[in-house]
């Protein structure tokens, strides 16, 4: 495996547990108030929600970026890798910085659209590397 793909799949982690501890941070800040926000431009309900789809994503993009490591020395997994971490942290700071859930931005979109062909890029890369 190399150092690229390993720095990379470390980066995701730390995204993943930076957009949790986000999440206890607008908790706390919040105090004792409605910890179950239903309003699409409440800030602890865009943090919720951006850890939540990282949540989604990331655990299986790292696993599928292990296993593709482990099946091949090519350098697409180290620019799948890079790639990963690029449309993770574009959705997380588009969703972050966005006014309102019920709305898209330019960075939530192309994370989200990212976040799905190199997902899918991982998948067939495991698969054709068997």
């Amino acid at each position: 495996m190399s150092t690229i793909t390993v720095v990379c799949t470390a980066l995701l982690a730390i995204l993943l547990f930076l957009l949790g501890a986000n999440v206890t941070r607008n908790r706390a800040l919040r105090g004792g108030g409605n910890q179950q926000p239903t309003d699409p431009a409440d800030r602890l309900l865009i943090a919720v929600r951006a850890h939540g789809n990282a949540a989604e994503y990331i655990p299986t993009m790292i696993v599928l970026l292990l296993v593709c490591s482990a099946l091949s020395d090519s350098r697409l997994i180290d620019v799948l890798a890079v790639a990963a971490v690029v449309v993770r942290f574009t959705h997380a700071i588009g969703m972050l910085r966005s006014a309102t859930l019920a709305a898209h931005g330019p960075l939530r979109d192309i994370g989200a659209l990212g976040t799905y062909l190199v997902g899918i890029a991982l998948g067939v890369t495991a698969i054709v590397t068997i």
